[in-house]
């Protein structure tokens, strides 16, 4: 069961901590399991003395897997036993905190950041740290419109997953009637989908929340399906918005309706039957990792025994004693595969492309109880432990992955020097892990540049599982399926008794489980084809009053985890819809010269990023062609700047 928060700080501020009157040897024995860059900024605010974090500078940027920053053992165990009287002061003087201002805590976020801050990502850290402990992204407009004009003005979200929840929060503070359509039977998108052995979160679990929603609670630092689900359904409940979802419903269609300037929506729930509605504004919150991808291999419809999508992990399937054949070994048969090797009679992995991953030592680690009591007690550590997670990430931007025209990349080995060292790096951990092994050596390095496509995270747990006696990584391509198990192209058959496809994703396919029609009969689908574009990743010509999270070009593979880009985009999203209410206009629609003229910018960025590369021949990030119409080629900080403010002349508004 995972803990929460009891009580509020005395501050009212969430981000605070609750008070406490445990003793000095149970605060002892917490120091020793806790990050203590995050503790020497807790105790600023402790004491009000800066000296904590000015003794001494941090060795090296924090990462979710140096906690410590650098700092050796000793220097660690030195401000534990300082911090010890410090901390029993604060508990004995009633657990409040001291104002700190702003010059002290950009200070102290240089200190963790290991360098002095400045320009736009000192404003955005801000917004996100909430140290006022106020939700910065809350709607305050709502008593500006009246209240029949919000009556008449419904908006239907689709999908209620981590976009879909935050778009219900904000319309529930903009006081407009609104409804969240899903075809799951509860909350959490991804998380309420994907249930299969080792299915866990791949950015760190406390960057991986809503920046208003204090993260004291995770168990783990890279937390699992069931908690991720537990939370999203959480938050559900404690912002009321249970009564808005319509859950097991499908929307198949969408359609503008000029005269009334409304979308018809047609629904189809589990059972079959049909329905509709009308709204004022869409939100599309369905993601791009939702319908999942099959293989188009012959023989699949012949096979003996179970098969499944990964996505659809079967509840009641057992694997004990079985034969497995497991096609894919990306995200997901990345997590799959060491989480079932145990438990089967034989593993066959079969792998198109070698994968690269990040070596990361806490990937499957618990949060020690130390941490936990500290992100629940300890005023603002939670916060600091968040921003030491995050900033390297955010901070590095998209400058690693981008292509140097000066650099030898013709072999594809690399894009930039940096590019090739962080190559030697993880080439070095796949030969460290696989000694004693060249077959496994040879099959598991990547000959595409470092970071080409989704990076992975393993502690050991996928690389030693190769190592198994019975498991088998096959990289000959499949020729077809069989009663009785696969087929590679040298004729080699494989027996098995079970098959998970672990293929991934239509991630190209934006908005595909929907026919979309906008002004003048206008198909969405037509207006993409395989090039999907919009402004900022969230509207589109031809579509008024219809908003995108996680829309085109906006999906993250460096940086952070996408709640960023959710709030920034739900953010925009409701500053439109204010303009509309606020202004008298029935529509809101992005100016066609705009949109052009955006997303001959981001082809023109993103093409010089790694993940473009020519030398990647096989990537979910890529469509047809080869172009790359699903990342973001933005920093979290110019992203972060871009969706700020709505500009109104970018629009046009009847």
């Amino acid at each position: 069961m995972i803990t929460r928060i009891e009580h509020p700080a005395p501050s009212g501020n969430p981000h605070a901590g609750a008070p406490f009157d445990d003793d000095d040897t149970t605060i002892a024995a917490a120091l020793e399991d806790l990050s203590v860059p995050a503790l020497l900024c807790s105790l600023v605010h402790m004491t009000g003395d800066p000296s904590w974090i000015r003794a001494r500078p941090l060795a090296q940027l924090g990462s979710s897997s140096d906690l410590q920053c650098g700092m050796s053992a000793d220097e660690c165990e030195d401000v534990r036993r300082r911090a010890l009287p410090a901390i029993a002061a604060y508990r004995d003087h009633g657990c409040t905190a001291h104002a700190l201002s702003r010059q002290l805590l950009l200070e102290m976020m240089s200190f963790v950041a290991c360098k002095p801050l400045e320009g736009r990502i000192v404003s955005m850290l801000f917004e996100d740290m909430q140290f006022d402990g106020v939700d910065s992204r809350a709607i305050t407009w709502a008593d500006e419109i009246p209240a029949d004009v919000r009556a008449a003005s419904p908006v239907l979200v689709i999908g209620c997953g981590e976009s879909g929840i935050l778009a219900g929060i904000r319309l529930s503070q903009a006081g407009l009637p609104f409804t969240i359509i899903d075809k799951n039977h509860g909350p959490g998108g991804t998380w309420w989908e994907n249930r299969y052995p080792g299915a866990r979160v791949d950015v760190a679990s406390h960057q991986y929340c809503y920046a208003f929603e204090p993260a004291d609670h995770w168990s783990e630092y890279y937390c699992r399906q069931p908690e991720l689900r537990d939370y999203f359904a959480r938050v559900v409940d404690k912002y009321a918005l249970a009564p808005h979802c319509r859950f097991g419903t499908t929307v198949t269609a969408i359609t503008w309706n000029e005269s009334d300037a409304l979308w018809r929506v047609d629904l189809m729930r589990s059972d079959g039957t049909a329905d509709a509605l009308d709204a004022r504004f869409v939100i599309s919150a369905v993601g791009s990792l939702n319908i999942p991808r099959l293989p188009d291999i012959p023989g699949m419809d012949t096979f003996a025994g179970p098969s499944f999508h990964s996505a659809r992990w079967p509840d009641d399937i057992d694997l004990a004693g079985s034969r497995v054949a497991l096609l894919g070994a990306g995200a997901s048969g990345f997590q799959i595969a060491p989480s079932i090797a145990d438990d089967v009679a034989q593993l066959t992995i079969y792998q198109r492309t070698a994968q690269w991953m990040f070596p990361n030592p806490v990937y499957r680690s618990a949060v020690p109880s130390g941490e936990q009591w500290a992100l629940r007690h300890l005023p603002f550590y939670a916060r600091w432990l968040r921003f030491i997670m995050g900033y390297a990430g955010i901070a590095t931007g998209t400058a690693p992955y981008r292509l140097d025209p000066d650099y030898p990349h013709a072999d594809g080995s690399a894009v930039n020097e940096g590019n090739a060292m962080r190559r030697e790096q993880l080439e070095g951990w796949i030969r460290s892990r696989l000694a004693g092994r060249p077959d496994l050596i040879e099959k598991s390095i990547p000959d595409y540049p470092a970071m080409g496509k989704r990076i992975l995270q393993d502690d050991g747990f996928w690389l030693d599982c190769l190592r198994k006696p019975h498991v088998e990584l096959v990289r000959t391509a499949i020729e077809r399926i069989v009663p009785e198990g696969v087929i590679t192209v040298d004729g080699t058959v494989r027996p098995a008794d079970v098959i998970c496809y672990a293929t991934g994703f239509r991630h190209n396919d934006f908005l595909a489980s929907m026919d979309v029609t906008g002004r003048g009969g206008v198909s969405l689908r037509d207006q993409w084809g395989d090039e999907p574009t919009a402004y900022l990743g969230i509207t589109m010509p031809n579509f008024p009053n219809l908003f995108c999270v996680y829309g085109p070009g906006t999906n993250l593979a460096h940086s952070a985890s996408l709640f960023f880009h959710s709030e920034y985009q739900t953010s925009y999203a409701l500053q439109a819809i204010h303009a509309v209410l606020a202004s008298g206009a029935r529509t809101i629609e992005v100016r066609g010269d705009v949109h052009d003229a955006y997303a001959q910018w981001h082809q023109r960025e993103i093409s010089q990023l790694v993940w473009a590369h020519p030398s990647i021949t096989h990537s979910h990030y890529k469509n047809v062609d080869g172009k790359v119409y699903t990342l973001s080629p933005w920093s979290i900080d110019q992203y972060w700047e871009l969706t700020r403010t709505l500009d109104r002349q970018e629009y046009v508004l009847h």
